[in-house]
């Protein structure tokens, strides 16, 4: 991309891309407050003032981030849905971790706290979860921030000259944004003490190893050079296991 490019998109379109991630990350904490809070029937309860908080954190700062420092990745991501490359298999897979799941998780910790399905964790235990949990998030916004192909849904971005990234996490596994979700669903259970959460979980963890296959697969298939990168990182999502 060159510097006239550049600067197009960091001053025309950078602040409509502001302005939606904005209002997303906004809607995004009412939603999940609202739901967690009406399945729970009450407002004091610590466990979802803090994971908003941790959300809206990890949130704001990678996103603010993201825009500052490449606001062309960030545009993509607000509009990748609407691309006609992306795979089929994809938008139907996508909301079911981004969307369903999250939501399926944050109605039955409410519900599960309401009518005491479950034993109560300690609470030590249950801030180690979230610790795992915000790790996770962590790992996932470094990959963000290292690939500037790192778009929602599975494409390959011709338009915006995709190639192999390599830096970061990306020399672990070759999927670290897969990886760090699902390393922070396993904690979700743990953290909102429920054992019925870990059904979503595990949807949502099962969703993303065929999203990391076929996302995988597709970018042997399609993208130059990727299968080397892969001759070179021979793990997708857990060095020393897949």
């Amino acid at each position: 991309m060159n510097e006239h490019l550049k600067d197009d998109v960091s001053g025309k379109e950078i602040s409509p891309v502001l302005w939606k991630a904005g209002i997303r990350l906004l809607l995004m904490v009412v939603v999940m407050l609202s739901i967690l809070f009406l399945a729970a029937g009450r407002f004091d309860w610590w466990e979802a003032w803090a994971y908003a908080a941790m959300t809206m954190v990890i949130l704001i700062s990678s996103r603010l981030t993201l825009i500052l420092k490449n606001p062309e990745l960030a545009l993509e991501r607000v509009e990748a849905a609407s691309q006609e490359n992306v795979k089929t298999w994809d938008r139907i897979l996508m909301p079911v971790t981004a969307i369903i799941g999250p939501v399926l998780s944050w109605i039955i910790a409410g519900l599960d706290l309401r009518f005491g399905w479950s034993p109560d964790l300690p609470d030590s235990i249950q801030v180690i979860a979230l610790g795992v949990i915000f790790l996770g998030s962590g790992i996932g916004s470094w990959a963000m921030l290292v690939n500037r192909f790192f778009s929602s849904h599975v494409r390959i971005q011709t338009d915006r000259g995709h190639t192999v990234i390599s830096e970061g996490p990306y020399r672990l596994v070759r999927h670290p944004g897969y990886a760090s979700n699902i390393l922070a669903w396993i904690a979700a259970p743990i953290f909102f003490s429920s054992y019925w959460v870990i059904f979503p979980a595990v949807l949502v963890i099962v969703i993303s190893i065929i999203r990391t296959a076929w996302e995988d697969q597709t970018l042997q298939d399609e993208l130059p050079g990727y299968s080397e990168y892969a001759g070179r990182v021979k793990h997708r999502l857990f060095p020393g296991i897949w």
